[in-house]
């Protein structure tokens, strides 16, 4: 999936407080690691985000490998409707 950084970092701030650690815990993963899918340079991380950004307009391009964390978000917005 690609979308753009700011898009990523829009959807990111949407998301209620506590969601990286529910996200974290709903995988199985390291909080950091979600973390750093959205945006974020947390070293602590234990494994990688997945993500490759190259810069440009709106923030750059980001490609996702894998769209579970992005799934988990999304669907953690949707409940907010």
């Amino acid at each position: 999936m690609i979308i753009t950084f700011n898009e990523l970092r829009r959807i990111k701030d949407k998301l209620p407080s506590g969601s990286s650690q529910r996200i974290a815990d709903e995988l199985g993963i390291d909080v950091e690691t979600v973390r750093n899918y959205f945006g974020g340079k947390h070293l602590e991380a234990k494994t990688g985000a997945g993500i490759h950004i190259e810069q440009g307009p709106d923030g750059g391009v980001v490609t996702l490998d894998d769209t579970t964390i992005f799934d988990a978000a999304m669907r953690i917005l949707n409940e907010q409707k």
